[in-house]
């Protein structure tokens, strides 16, 4: 792989990771669309993941760091952040046990447009009814159940399928679930944090197989990543805000038709 590819590919990282559009559905498009480029495997994606982690966990850094102290605080906030906490572990466990499950059939079809073109059809319907949902949706984090958690902790077990976006599809559930969208939005991120670091510590074993000479090649794309995703959050929660996800459904729709249309 050169650097004018990875870096192209950190773009698309940095704003699909974010926006309900689908990273590594995008990313299979970029790949497949580059011409003479090499597949560099799901090594890659997952240094790219690293690079959009860095920007959720700078973006969210409070959070992060009240999550994290939350056990040793003795305050009505502590008892709070260790509620919140509880709700980011029990999303965790399905997604941890669906995607090791999916992750053979994942390396398979990650370069299968026909899979990819059929899961931005379905992101596109989860975000269209989900943002049907919102209109009604009032219930803050203090009402966020464990049941909720785990049910979006599912959704995000299932959107490591190319093109099944998962900020897409845990957003949705919690606007199914009737939590509000900002809401949807933070919980989303938050509980997406561990599923991208545990992605990425699994593979920190097939780093010796990488070629000394791509490694700068493949850092330089997560920095990128890391900027762009810095953009792309801010813009995300901004269209939140505004009740705009219809258009993501859109996008998803024609995309995901073309690339079909295309496959058959």
């Amino acid at each position: 792989m050169n650097l004018l590819d990875a870096l192209l590919l950190g773009i698309v990282q940095g704003i699909t990771e974010f926006l309900p559009i689908s990273s590594d559905g995008h990313l299979a498009i970029a790949q497949h669309c580059l011409p003479h480029f090499e597949q560099p495997g799901l090594l890659f994606d997952v240094m790219l993941h690293v690079g959009t982690l860095g920007a959720m966990l700078l973006y969210f850094q409070r959070d992060v760091v009240r999550l994290l102290t939350a056990p040793f605080r003795r305050t009505p906030e502590g008892r709070r952040d260790r509620r919140l906490l509880g709700l980011v572990v029990a999303a965790s466990v399905p997604t941890a046990l669906i995607g090791l499950a999916l992750k053979d059939a994942v390396e398979r079809w990650m370069e299968n447009m026909l899979v990819v073109g059929a899961m931005l059809l379905l992101t596109g319907t989860l975000l269209f009814v989900g943002e049907r949902y919102r209109r009604s949706g009032r219930r803050t984090e203090a009402a966020v159940t464990v049941t909720d958690a785990v049910l979006t902790g599912i959704a995000q077990g299932l959107a490591v399928l190319p093109g099944l976006s998962r900020s897409g599809s845990t957003i949705a559930t919690l606007l199914f679930r009737g939590v509000d969208g900002e809401t949807a939005a933070r919980l989303s991120f938050l509980m997406g944090m561990p599923a991208i670091a545990g992605a990425a510590l699994l593979s920190l074993k097939d780093l010796h197989t990488l070629p000394a000479g791509d490694l700068p090649v493949y850092l330089a794309g997560a920095g990128v990543a890391f900027v762009v995703g810095l953009c792309a959050i801010r813009l995300l929660l901004g269209i939140i805000r505004r009740q705009r996800l219809f258009w993501f459904s859109v996008y998803c729709w024609v995309v995901g038709t073309l690339l079909i249309g295309i496959t058959l």
